[in-house]
């Protein structure tokens, strides 16, 4: 249920030998998420700078304000933990975080993932400098995913299962999607928590707990692909798009559904079979050697055989992981090459302003000979009408 630390120490190795090969001394990574991956350290981002250095014989360090210092030091990750006492402070935290990289001998040419510390909640400070940007190594062992990861993928995706069960559930004529969703997401993360709740972390920045939820995505609003809940009221005849996920030690899976309120029009109907067909492409060209952009040229022939580029608003998806949105894309600018162990999202949509979205999203590894399928609610138009 959540990631051993000799899989934590083999990804440092592996960062270690890109910057050998690179021939940097170490690196500096800002990116909670980033850190996270690296050393299983969770941390709110705030003004506070913290960074993880690693030095290319794989030592870790790390800088932290005071008040994460024993958090920190908790961490087997970390061989040396530098603290500041608080920002903005009489010493800036980048020169702290200059000494830590000098007492590592991690000098001269220096990878980083980002030039200093974003600038969030209103820190303000320098930049690194002269630096080798390793984002892209990162993001790329980030790409393929262990099978621990995907083990806690499918636990994620388990309790986004129930969450959606008990919103379709809840979800009826003169009911709000506040009043469904909530009472969906309280019990899911209540049978969650009594199932595995001692062993239960959530390491996210955006959720806690298992929950399931329309995002205003009702109605005509259903064809605005990122509404916002608006404590919509549900009415028959009504096209509802749907999200549901649990973060489990960092990892979110993605469940999207399209369901309708009442008997489906001639017209709901006809788009929501194109969209599952859309999704079967998909499926179908997603395998091993294959590029990202080949799947996203095969959708978007279909949208050409069948005048959809009206309906047309996205790519068809994303890899997903410690972060609900990662790279690769499923775009036909992406040349990634797709390989075992990449996990994506898949949905692709169609809009019609005056009827609303038809959108499923499901999460699928890729495996050597398929995809194994870590989302597995039903997808057929029978099973998501519900009562009017």
């Amino acid at each position: 249920m959540r990631i051993e630390e000799p899989e934590f120490a083999a990804r440092r190795d592996t960062l270690a030998a890109v910057l050998d090969e690179r021939m940097l001394s170490g690196c500096v990574v800002f990116d909670p998420h980033h850190v996270l991956y690296y050393t299983g350290f969770h941390f709110i981002p705030t003004e506070r700078p913290i960074a993880f250095v690693l030095s290319a014989g794989a030592r870790g360090g790390m800088l932290v304000p005071r008040l994460e210092l024993e958090h920190a030091q908790m961490n087997t990750a970390v061989q040396e933990v530098v603290a500041y006492d608080e920002y903005p402070g009489e010493r800036h935290p980048m020169d702290a975080l200059r000494d830590l990289c000098v007492s590592m001998s991690v000098r001269g040419r220096i990878g980083a993932d980002n030039d200093g510390y974003p600038r969030v909640f209103g820190y303000r400070g320098p930049g690194m400098g002269e630096f080798a940007n390793i984002g892209d190594a990162v993001e790329d062992q980030m790409a393929i995913k262990s099978a621990a990861e995907i083990e806690l993928l499918r636990e994620s995706a388990k309790w986004g299962n129930l969450a959606h069960t008990l919103l379709q559930r809840y979800t009826r004529v003169g009911a709000s999607e506040t009043e469904a969703s909530t009472r969906a997401a309280n019990e899911a993360t209540s049978a969650m928590l009594d199932a595995i709740g001692p062993i239960y972390r959530a390491q996210s920045q955006w959720f806690e707990g298992a929950l399931a939820a329309y995002r205003g995505q009702i109605g005509r609003n259903a064809a605005i692909p990122h509404a916002h809940a608006a404590d919509v009221v549900f009415r028959a005849g009504d096209v509802l798009v749907t999200g549901a996920t649990a973060p489990v030690w960092g990892y979110h899976s993605e469940l999207e559904r399209t369901m309708v309120i009442g008997r489906p029009s001639d017209e709901q109907r006809r788009m929501f079979d194109h969209m599952v067909s859309l999704q079967d492409i998909a499926f179908a060209a997603i395998r091993p050697g294959a590029r990202c952009a080949d799947v996203d040229i095969a959708v978007r022939a279909y949208y050409e055989q069948h005048a959809l580029w009206g309906n047309w608003r996205h790519h068809v998806g994303h890899a997903i992981g410690i972060r609900y949105h990662e790279g690769p894309f499923l775009d036909r600018g992406d040349p990634t090459e797709i390989r075992a162990g990449m996990v994506f999202t898949v949905e692709p949509g169609l809009y019609a302003g005056d009827l609303g979205g038809f959108r499923h999203s499901d999460t699928v590894a890729v495996t050597d000979d398929g995809l194994d399928f870590l989302t597995y609610y039903p997808r057929d138009l029978e099973s998501l009408t519900l009562p009017p």
